[in-house]
């Protein structure tokens, strides 16, 4: 698990390969990553918009960003947790994602609550002993 808190709002990430979505031969991996966003803070925050930086094996940069998280713009009062989970195709066998997402407090006041970065690779193959 990888982990950030930024003005008391922890983001927690875990990801996952997933073998049967992915085609090596065809140059398709692909992960599945469950976030949970837990609001420490004094204050009720609204997620307003997300932004990803996918890094791939060989350096290619891929910038994803816009309203939300799967179609949502939760809203979490002191102490509230949110979780979703969403996926990440890449053309190598590993990566990397990191980011933001941009909160709004019940003041109207802004703020980038810093998505921690996380590795996306493949597991090692069990290793037998002869």
């Amino acid at each position: 698990m990888y982990r950030e808190t930024t003005d008391g709002v922890e983001i927690i990430v875990e990801p996952h390969y997933l073998d049967e979505e992915s085609e090596p031969d065809e140059h398709r991996f692909v992960w599945a990553y469950t976030v949970v966003i837990a609001n420490g803070s004094d204050h009720r925050v609204q997620l307003e918009t997300r932004y990803w930086h996918i890094t791939n094996a060989i350096g290619q940069v891929e910038e994803v960003e816009g309203p939300g998280v799967v179609g949502e713009h939760p809203v979490l009062s002191p102490g509230d947790t949110y979780h979703y989970t969403s996926g990440c195709p890449l053309n190598t066998p590993s990566g990397t994602m990191v980011g933001h997402y941009v909160l709004r407090r019940d003041d109207g006041t802004r703020f980038k609550a810093h998505i921690p970065a996380f590795s996306l690779d493949i597991p090692d193959p069990a290793r037998r002993l002869n």
